[in-house]
């Protein structure tokens, strides 16, 4: 079954630009990881950034968390961020309509 992620980055004010495009250069590559089927990046009206994965299986989730892309992200987001990102990982529960009640 599909994992979904909910991950909320909030950048230093003063690094907000430079966050955004550090994730920005990760998503392609990310993108071509083996289990990913949604990686999806929103941005909030305070400035937070909410990326929107689904991942194949637990197992690519942590294969995605060990990978190149994952820590080159982590390395160019050091120092930038006004706290760890929060993290959510989720379990779909479908309800109603097959394509709008589940990601």
């Amino acid at each position: 079954m599909a994992v979904i992620v909910v991950a909320t980055i909030t950048p230093q004010p003063e690094h907000a630009d430079a966050v955004r495009e550090a994730v920005l250069t990760a998503i392609p590559q990310v993108h071509d990881e083996p289990g990913c089927q949604r990686y999806a990046l929103h941005a909030g009206q305070d400035g937070r950034l909410v990326m929107i994965e689904q991942w194949e299986s637990p197992e690519a989730l942590a294969a995605h968390g060990k990978g190149e892309p994952f820590s080159a992200l982590s390395r160019a987001l050091e120092g930038k961020l006004a706290g760890a990102p929060e993290l959510q990982v989720l379990t779909a529960v479908p309800a109603g309509d097959q394509a709008k009640g589940a990601i």
